[in-house]
């Protein structure tokens, strides 16, 4: 059997690649929002982006009971088209003259609470679509796709920010999510019938999935990992707007063009990762891949201002981008396959909770400290954090795995 042969698989890459563009338009819009529109710095970017990442850590095991509960087809269906609605209501508020920081958060909030249980349910629906030999092609495929989004969205967000403004720009986002939506409707896919949802036996089911993630010998040094990744990933996250709008007076048009490269390296990174992962083994590329990140946002906290110093910014994108590109499908088809479908959406959404706890806590503080002691020097640190975490999973149990 192959991935041709999974129709449902298919209409839901679709789904998600389109999305995908969207998302990567918001990205940028909201950040530019942020630091051009309400004249904010690293610190007030860091709380916005912590903003959408908050109900990962408050409910985010919670979501994972109620991904493994329900039929997971219809929760990405509403997720999605309440995301459309909640996306679109922001030019609204800017061109009302209503929208401050504060407002920001609070919509970028109830759009994390929609993003987790849209997060958990689609993780554990890949599952069900293919068969578990073919976990790492399927989500090598979905990588590719976004590394295409990745490479020209950024680029459309720039254009458009630079045409438009970044409230309107939001409006494509928006338009993506409606149309994922309903290209979801479509899926035919054999589920489960829904369990009902109550707080009756909830403890229990989160602890079980708990377990599962912490007392497995192979998930666990990938779980704690992944989790010290996204706190470095979440302080340069908070920088990296600023530091190239207000240190290398890039244009938002020129930021989106170098982010771009990055897609262009996850493109190819993903192209081989399926080939990388058979001949040496899930674990050896995933820490190899994080040792890699490290490497690119090194290289990334080397450029200045001007045409020389911005080929260096995207270069160290591209080495990002290669790096992420090759690990992703690898992480994902490795703990998909060893986990049993009744707790696949307590898996994912267990491992995602703690990574977006990550960023709650990273983004801000992050932030606060690049505001203080410099751009530049927070980029190293978080370059010498990703370098760590990759040499730790490399001693690790972890470097033996395959899928």
């Amino acid at each position: 059997m192959r991935l041709s042969d999974c129709p449902g698989y298919w209409r839901t890459w679709s789904a998600s690649t389109i999305s995908g563009f969207g998302s990567y338009v918001t990205r940028l819009a909201v950040q530019v929002l942020v630091v051009v529109t309400l004249h904010g710095g690293a610190a007030e970017v860091g709380v916005v982006n912590a903003a959408g990442w908050l109900p990962y850590l408050l409910f985010g095991l919670v979501a994972g009971v109620v991904a493994d509960r329900s039929r997971r087809r219809p929760v990405l269906v509403g997720t999605d088209l309440g995301r459309a609605v909640l996306l679109g209501a922001l030019p609204v508020l800017a061109y009302a003259h209503r929208l401050q920081l504060g407002t920001l958060i609070a919509v970028v909030s109830v759009f994390g609470v929609l993003s987790l249980l849209n997060d958990a349910a689609f993780q554990s629906f890949v599952p069900r679509l293919v068969p578990a030999r073919l976990l790492t092609a399927a989500h090598a495929r979905l990588d590719q796709s976004d590394a295409v989004a990745q490479s020209s969205g950024p680029a459309l967000a720039g254009g458009l920010v630079s045409l438009v403004g970044a409230p309107l720009a939001v409006l494509v986002d928006a338009a993506s999510y409606l149309v994922s939506g309903l290209l979801l409707t479509a899926v035919r896919a054999d589920e489960p019938p829904a369990r009902p949802m109550s707080l009756r036996g909830l403890r229990s089911e989160v602890v079980e999935g708990l377990s599962w993630v912490y007392r497995h010998p192979m998930l666990r040094p990938l779980a704690v990992s992944t989790h010290a990744w996204f706190l470095c990933t979440a302080v340069t996250g908070a920088i990296v707007t600023p530091f190239a709008l207000q240190r290398l007076h890039l244009t938002a048009f020129g930021l989106g063009v170098t982010l771009a490269v990055g897609g262009c390296g996850g493109l190819v990174g993903s192209l081989f990762a399926v080939r990388l992962g058979s001949r040496f083994g899930a674990g050896r590329v995933i820490a190899a891949c994080r040792l890699g990140t490290g490497l690119g946002w090194a290289v990334a906290a080397l450029a200045w201002a001007g045409w020389s110093g911005w080929l260096v910014f995207g270069a160290g994108q591209l080495l990002l981008g290669l790096a992420l590109g090759a690990e992703n499908a690898n992480e994902m088809g490795y703990r998909q396959a060893v986990t049993p479908d009744r707790l696949q959406g307590r898996m994912n959404a267990t491992m995602r909770s703690l990574n977006r706890a990550m960023v709650v806590v990273g983004a801000p503080v992050g932030g606060l400290l690049a505001d203080a002691l410099g751009y530049r020097v927070m980029l190293w640190a978080a370059a010498a954090g990703f370098g760590a975490v990759g040499v730790a999973l490399a001693l690790s149990g972890f470097r033996e795995a395959r899928t």
